[in-house]
């Protein structure tokens, strides 16, 4: 504190010291001297439409500046889906040679080999085109997975 006040303080009241003994200048607004009011020219009008002097010559000039109204592209037409590999190996050799099941597999393995079928076969992931082929594909890989599964289990008998 300075005699009594804060450095703030002190501060503030220089400050509008100063302001009081500088002198108002007569322009406030910025305006550059000899230009009109806006920077669109002064075009003469046609000589069949008389000038209006209520017309905004600014709106005019926006509109000039805009793109003319056309019509919107159509969107291109989707590509159509490319058939998966598989889609001509439905029988049952076939599917059973891309599951790859052999007797000796386990039901871990086995079950591995249903997730692994099924993460690249699955209906729900191709295309609607090919969704009738692989449930048909899904259906004999599930049922073979099923017979093995079955010829691993030890028969319970009474």
């Amino acid at each position: 504190m300075l005699f009594g006040k804060s450095l703030f303080q002190s501060v503030v009241d220089r400050l509008d010291k100063e302001a009081e003994d500088e002198v108002p200048t007569e322009e406030t607004a910025f305006r550059i001297n000899g230009l009109a009011s806006s920077f669109v020219p002064v075009a003469p009008a046609a000589p069949s439409a008389p000038a209006d002097p209520g017309t905004d010559q600014r709106l005019d000039a926006y509109l000039f500046l805009m793109p003319e109204e056309r019509e919107p592209e159509p969107p291109a037409a989707p590509a159509p889906p490319e058939p998966p590999a598989w889609i001509d190996r439905l029988s049952s050799d076939e599917v059973a040679a891309d599951l790859g099941l052999d007797p000796s597999d386990d039901r871990e393995r086995l079950q591995e080999r249903r997730r692994a079928f099924a993460r690249d076969n699955h209906p729900d992931r191709i295309p609607a085109e090919f969704r009738e082929e692989a449930t048909l594909r899904m259906k004999t890989a599930n049922r073979l997975i099923d017979d093995a599964l079955s010829r691993c289990d030890p028969p319970q008998g009474r």
